[in-house]
């Protein structure tokens, strides 16, 4: 007789970059699942909104350096909101290192 395996489908985990407090981890993982990061227009007052069902979390540890942080880093990009006096965060889709533009290399021209 063979056996059936059920395979449950795994979350998105992206890779959350080292070096990371444990309060920027913690509200990186939210925003992979599900979670938007909102605040009010000068960045304090973070919350945790989940998309599926409005449900609302406030992290005590997160402050307005928390998101300065992760914004700085290039993690968290501003997104349009309903709200004029909040902006939402969502993750950013690529992370750009600083240096890690293209370079240009210049030719040399050929000698006649």
């Amino acid at each position: 007789m063979k056996r059936r395996t059920v395979v449950t489908p795994k979350r998105r985990t992206g890779a959350i970059p080292s070096g990371l407090t444990e309060t920027e981890q913690d509200l990186l993982s939210h925003l992979q699942n599900g979670y938007q990061l909102e605040t009010d227009l000068l960045g304090g007052d973070p919350l945790l909104r989940r998309l599926k069902d409005s449900e609302v979390i406030r992290p005590l540890s997160a402050t307005r350096d928390t998101v300065k942080a992760l914004e700085e880093r290039g993690l968290i990009a501003p997104a349009k909101g309903d709200d004029p006096l909040r902006v939402v965060w969502r993750l950013q889709k690529t992370v750009r290192r600083p240096g890690s533009g293209y370079r240009r290399v210049a030719r040399a021209a050929a000698a006649p």
